[in-house]
């Protein structure tokens, strides 16, 4: 059976928000949770976590955002078939990158190692976007 795991930790610099976003996505793109997976309600996920509904429903914007999962009405929220989206979205902002750097005069190496560097910075928690 398929469950969604989700722990909060009061000590993290990320937000709770972040941390709730961060871990669907992250159970979403890997398939722990599969495409069409039913998610629980806001305020279900809220009370579950100890956290205000708010903040969940913030969590579940950025990632119906991100398309990591859609929201059907009155049928509740669920993991969306997302995985090609989220390369496609990356591959056009990767694309936006490279032209603009090339007009700025950058050689290719240059124009990696900046890549480089942010996405270091990302992952690493030192900032430089959103994920």
């Amino acid at each position: 059976m398929t469950t969604l795991n989700i722990t909060i930790d009061a000590d993290a610099s990320d937000a709770p928000y972040e941390q709730v976003r961060t871990q669907i996505s992250e159970q979403a793109r890997s398939g722990a949770l599969p495409v069409g997976y039913r998610l629980p309600t806001v305020r279900g996920l809220a009370e579950r976590l100890g956290l205000a509904a708010n903040t969940v429903a913030k969590a579940y914007r950025a990632l119906e955002a991100d398309g990591v999962i859609e929201t059907r009405g009155r049928n509740g929220t669920f993991v969306a078939a997302s995985g090609d989206a989220a390369q496609r979205e990356a591959a056009a902002a990767a694309a936006v990158y490279a032209a603009r750097v090339r007009r700025l005069g950058l050689s290719r190496e240059a124009a990696v190692g900046v890549v480089g560097d942010a996405v270091r910075a990302a992952y690493e928690g030192g900032g430089g976007g959103e994920g």
